[in-house]
């Protein structure tokens, strides 16, 4: 029998044979251990910043002091402060525009509905509904990974279907951790961008299968979702990559004559997706340069510049972020933190692509393996691939490279990557190396979880 060959379910307590049941099982379970982690630490650490969410306007004390609702401004910690703050009161300073109120604001309506009375917009009223939706967010981009994983690879095969479970299974246990339950974008990032990418491959899949009306629709929803995911996360704009890919593919069939009308048709529809897309990172921008660029006297440097862009200027401006400015002596425990993650983006990249790297860590020519040459939803993995690349190359140049830890997140490349290599068949010595590897990855990711876990609710860093 194969190495590979299920047990009875009762023997497991994640079954393949039953993913959403399994699938949910395994979330909430992980979900409940990382609350029973942040709840049970001591204190606020180093900064108190989360403590003066409790005051209102008029200087009396918020429900907060309720038992039961400062429990969840455990997870007020870091930027979520800053969430939080922008969902009760809007963008008061100029440096909260490098936070999305496209996340602050749902979190608010859903808090006004939740919670029908006058102190609605109480702080830990929105970090209960934050954290809800971080939760809810977070699970569903759970499942949708999994159909997004059946799309990609099928599942005709026993390997192919412990494939897509297991990927599924490993982005519950990101290393987002905890990033993943509190008021951030991230969850909600992860699901819309997933989402995204579900129905992108959908369109390839009825393409092929003539039915291209239906095909157009979901690479318009594709764009839309990809558009919300951008005002949420700006590197949401990288799943435009995908567009710019297919525009390139029907350029080409057109100027082959290969198929004259039906590429026209899908480049039109190609453009208009990515017209889309481009709205969720103008919008915003737009919305500040009304703010703060059209009444005289209050105009500011950004607004002089050729690209006027507010979310620009307050990275570099309040939060030190631009090219190679991250280069410190300093800050290099943060990019020994980031470097694991930063390695699997790269190499799953290179997996992907089907390129060699310069050295034999890990076995990235074995794209073969898959054998996927038949199924339209085969390019997604290459188009996946230069989009993480791009994001991974960022956060080295750019970002602030800790958190490539929780915005890798948003991107199902690195889960297969693990998952494959981890399901090597292969009973060669090598080849045990690399599923060895593999799987003390997936624990070393687990246990960096619930360390973080630790951190995050002592407000301690990293973040």
């Amino acid at each position: 029998m194969s190495s590979l060959s299920l047990k009875p379910a009762s023997s497991y307590l994640l079954d393949p044979s039953q993913p959403v049941r399994s699938l949910s099982i395994g979330f909430w379970l992980w979900k409940a251990l990382l609350l029973i982690i942040i709840i049970c630490c001591p204190g606020l650490g180093y900064d108190t910043s989360s403590s003066l969410l409790p005051s209102q306007g008029n200087g009396s004390v918020d429900v907060i002091s309720s038992v039961s609702l400062s429990i969840p401004l455990k997870f007020v910690r870091w930027d979520s402060i800053y969430f939080v703050h922008i969902a009760r009161s809007g963008h008061v300073f100029e440096q909260e525009w490098a936070f999305s109120s496209t996340y602050s604001n749902l979190v608010n309506s859903l808090s006004s509905f939740l919670f029908r009375s006058d102190d609605s917009s109480g702080a830990a009223k929105l970090a209960v509904t934050a954290v809800a939706l971080s939760h809810v967010a977070h699970y569903l981009s759970v499942l949708v990974l999994y159909r997004l994983s059946i799309n990609v690879f099928g599942h005709d095969t026993e390997r192919r279907r412990l494939l897509c479970f297991l990927s599924a299974v490993l982005h519950i246990i990101s290393p987002a951790g905890a990033f993943l339950s509190a008021p951030y974008g991230e969850s909600l990032f992860s699901f819309l961008n997933i989402s995204g990418f579900y129905l992108y491959s959908s369109s390839r899949l009825d393409l092929s299968t003539g039915k291209h009306a239906l095909s157009h629709g979901k690479l318009l929803l594709s764009g839309c979702l990809f558009a919300v995911a951008t005002a949420v996360r700006s590197n949401g704009i990288l799943s435009g990559v995908l567009l710019a890919y297919d525009a390139l593919e029907q350029s080409y069939e057109i100027v082959s004559q290969r198929s004259l009308r039906a590429a026209g048709v899908r480049l039109y529809f190609v453009i208009l997706s990515g017209c889309i897309v481009a709205l969720g990172l103008v919008v915003p921008q737009y919305l500040a340069y009304v703010a703060y660029c059209t009444n005289e006297g209050t105009s500011r440097p950004w607004c002089q510049s050729l690209v006027p862009s507010i979310y620009g200027w307050v990275q570099a401006h309040y939060w030190d972020v631009g090219f190679l400015r991250y280069w410190t002596v300093s800050n290099l425990p943060l990019f020994l933190l980031a470097s694991p993650m930063l390695l699997i983006l790269f190499l799953s990249c290179f997996w992907a692509l089907g390129a060699d790297v310069p050295f034999a860590l890990f076995r990235t020519s074995s794209r073969d393996d898959f054998a996927l040459s038949s199924s339209p939803a085969a390019p997604l993995l290459t188009q996946l691939a230069i989009a993480q690349l791009i994001l991974a190359a960022m956060a080295i140049i750019s970002y602030h490279i800790q958190i490539i830890n929780r915005v890798s997140s948003g991107y199902p490349l690195w889960y297969w990557f693990l998952v494959w290599q981890a399901l090597g068949t292969s009973t060669s010595d090598q080849s045990k190396v690399y599923r060895a590897l593999s799987l003390t990855i997936v624990q070393v990711m687990a246990t960096y979880a619930l360390v973080q876990a630790a951190f995050f609710g002592s407000f301690l860093p990293p973040a």
